[in-house]
Order: C-alpha cells, then structure tokens, then sequence
C-alpha cells in the first residue's frame, strides 16, 4: 500500500434533500448518503475502524466542503480531482478540518466536534464500511438526539 497524505478540500455543490444529502465531485460523479441524519449535540464519536467523512456545507446549504478522515484507500491524485479533501492523523492527533470543527483520533475512532458559534452553516458526519452506515449532523446543545455517550 502507498503512503498517503493530507489533501486540501475544494468547495463542492451539494443538495440536502428530505431523502438525504448529495455531494457532487468536481470530475462530475455524484454521491448520495441516504437517510435523514440523526442530530448530535456538539460531537460525534463514531465506531472503530469505521470510514469517516465529514461534510460542512455554507450558509445557503448549496455548497460545502468534504473531507475524509484517516482514509488510505483512495490515492491522492483522485481526491485531487474529485474536490474531497483528507486528514490523516496519528494516535491522539487532532485538527482543524474547517473553522469550528475538529476532528481528533482516539484509539481507532475519530470524534468529530463543532463549535456552533464558529460554523455559519450545517457539519454532517458520515460513519460507514462494508457492514453499513449512519449520518449525524452536529448541532448545538439542547438540540440532540443521542445521549451523552453518543448513542442514539
């Protein structure tokens, strides 16, 4: 396997609809993660082991940027082209990914955080590998529906 490295987002258009969120690449391909995602209160601590990609759309929810997190799969020179950026962190490594959110590696699971008063529009987190998904969308306190641990 090649080594791979950090690849900086570009902004993407993106459409929320009431069946899910659509993300379009900049070589034309479209993505779709279904289902209406279930609102977290300020972070998301998402499985081990799982493929973690975070999506902050803008103001007017039209455009956004993607990032993966501590994906190895893709090269880098197909991120590039597509538009998605990618962080990859070390064991207890955290970073900023877009002003407000921070994403932090704890022992094979990636908690991602918002500040709600530094985010003008709308952080979703995708969790997923071959076994299946889950969406959330962080939102500010009193305005969840996971418990504090995380779980729905």
């Amino acid at each position: 396997m090649h080594a791979r490295s950090d690849v900086p987002p570009d902004t993407l258009p993106i459409e929320l609809t009431p069946d899910g969120i659509e993300v379009e690449y900049k070589d034309g391909r479209r993505v779709f993660y279904r289902g209406v995602p279930t609102k977290a209160e300020g972070t998301v601590k998402t499985a081990p082991g799982k493929n973690v990609h975070v999506l902050v759309s803008d103001k007017s929810e039209t455009q956004g940027v993607m990032v993966y997190v501590n994906e190895r799969d893709t090269e880098d020179e197909i991120l590039e082209d597509s538009g998605v950026g990618r962080v990859m962190l070390d064991q207890g490594e955290e970073t900023t990914v877009f002003p407000g959110v921070t994403v932090r590696e704890r022992q094979m699971r990636i908690d991602v955080e918002m500040d709600a008063d530094a985010v003008d529009g709308r952080v979703f987190v995708f969790e997923e590998d071959e076994m299946g998904e889950r969406s959330f969308e962080l939102v500010p306190e009193g305005e969840g529906e996971l418990d504090d641990d995380g779980d729905e």
